[in-house]
Order: structure tokens, then sequence, then C-alpha cells
């Protein structure tokens, strides 16, 4: 258990508790240099400032799933934020100045933690299921739930805001 700052809300029930539902599997797991919460980079912009690169590292029997991923020069990993509380609704994060709902926050803490990381595709090793990739803001071991191309095209929105925003 963690302690809450002052404006933030539990939910009654902790996701965590409940019974799982959507079958939904691991593929894989991340091979990071990061080790404790403490040293993990809070974001991707972060990870990449400091250059370590890291490892999604595929099971085998999804590896066939990984044919054609090196024609993608970027690809978003979904991961699972195995180690952050799930029971947290609304947050007070230490930069802002008011306590805000989960859904407008990147934070790992949510009901169903799952990651979301843009990364820039560095090599592929289908046979050994390796996927290199620039940088990654998770913890070593971080089940994998997914992969997928990043489309320029279709996934940015060079218009995107968000407003009053005062978080860095």
């Amino acid at each position: 258990m963690f302690e809450t700052r002052e404006g933030e809300e539990l939910l009654e029930t902790d996701p965590a508790d409940m019974p799982p539902d959507g079958h939904v599997v691991f593929i894989g797991h991340i091979i990071s240099p990061w080790t404790n919460r403490e040293n993990c980079p809070k974001n991707m912009r972060a990870a990449r400032e400091i250059g370590r690169v890291a490892t999604v590292q595929i099971d085998e029997a999804y590896r066939p799933g990984l044919q054609n991923l090196d024609r993608a020069s970027h690809i978003v990993v979904l991961s699972w934020l195995d180690h952050a509380p799930r029971n947290l609704i609304v947050q007070k994060p230490r930069h802002a100045l008011e306590p805000k709902g989960v859904f407008s926050l990147r934070s790992p803490t949510r009901p169903n933690p799952v990651g979301l990381h843009v990364a820039k595709l560095v090599a592929l090793d289908i046979e050994e299921g390796r996927i290199q990739i620039d940088a990654i803001d998770v913890l070593d071991g971080t089940p994998v739930l997914d992969i997928k191309p990043y489309f320029a095209s279709i996934d940015a929105f060079s218009e995107a805001t968000i407003a009053g925003r005062d978080e860095k």
C-alpha cells in the first residue's frame, strides 16, 4: 500500500483484487537497464536523453508475428506496468497544481496499468524474438501485451494540445 497525497481518491475496490477478464496474455517482456522505480525515467523523452537502448523479448510462440516488422522505422509497444498501483482514481502529481483524474494523466498508476511506448526500431532478430529499440521507460522484466507498427500518417496529430498544461 502507498500513501495518498492531499486531494487524491482511491477506488472502493482495487482492480488488482478483481477476477480477470478479456483473456489477455503476455507475449514477452522488456529487457531494460532500469531495476527500480527511483532510477527509471518517467517518460520516453527522458529515457532517450539518457541514451540507453532496450530490448523487447518476444516469447517463442509469438515470434512468427514479427514477420515484416522490420519495414517499420518505429513501433508502439504496449506493456503491463505490473508494479504500478491500480486503485488510485484521482491523483495529485508532485509537479501539478491540483489533483487530476487518472484518465487525464500519463501516470502508470491506473485501473489497468497499460503502458504505451513509441520507440525507434534499431534491430530485429525474429529467430531469437529480439526487438532492439532506442529507449524504454519501464523496469526490466515488464510484461509485453502487444507490438504494433507506428504510422506517422495516421498516428501523429501536429495540432494536438493539452489545455492549461502545468506538467513537464
